[in-house]
């Protein structure tokens, strides 16, 4: 979430609805709410353009012909941290990354074609960027959960 974004009972409603089904029209999210298709749209913009969500079609990529995946733990020299951590999310192949406390600095999950574009990945690109030490790979054999529902938890600050 976005530091600093207020975020009330109703907006994660209105977020769980567009979780489930990013499609489902303001004036049926609105009739469920109780409140009016204008309130959903103004919220949803809010939302929005707070960076606390936004509305994307979520796609399998071995579907799209990626056939490899992985997470990368990547270790950096700490002056370097920034700068390498930019120089990670600028890569096509990087669909998540997190700076890290423990064994690595980073973790960027990576999808690629095949084989060989993630030995190009992690030999040529990764290798390249100043600052970068050592990488490790874990190969997804499965993709087995893969979920964007966390405001339907109970762990919500709110309880709901």
């Amino acid at each position: 979430m976005a530091r600093g974004a207020s975020v009330d009972p109703v907006d994660r409603r209105i977020v769980a609805a567009l979780q489930r089904d990013g499609r489902r029209p303001f004036t049926s999210i609105a009739r469920d709410l109780g409140i009016s298709e204008a309130a959903v749209r103004q919220r949803v913009a809010r939302l929005q353009g707070a960076g606390v969500m936004q509305v994307v079609a979520v796609a399998d990529p071995m579907t799209l012909g990626f056939k490899t995946m992985a997470m990368v733990g990547i270790s950096v020299d700490g002056r370097a941290r920034k700068a390498a951590a930019e120089a990670v999310r600028r890569l096509p192949e990087v669909s998540y990354l997190v700076l890290t406390a423990g064994s690595f600095d980073m973790l960027a999950e990576v999808v690629c074609e095949d084989n060989d574009h993630l030995l190009r990945l992690l030999s040529e690109d990764l290798a390249g960027i100043d600052g970068v030490r050592q990488t490790q790979t874990f190969m997804y054999l499965r993709l087995l959960k893969e979920a964007y529902t966390w405001s339907l938890t109970s762990a919500s600050p709110d309880g709901g």
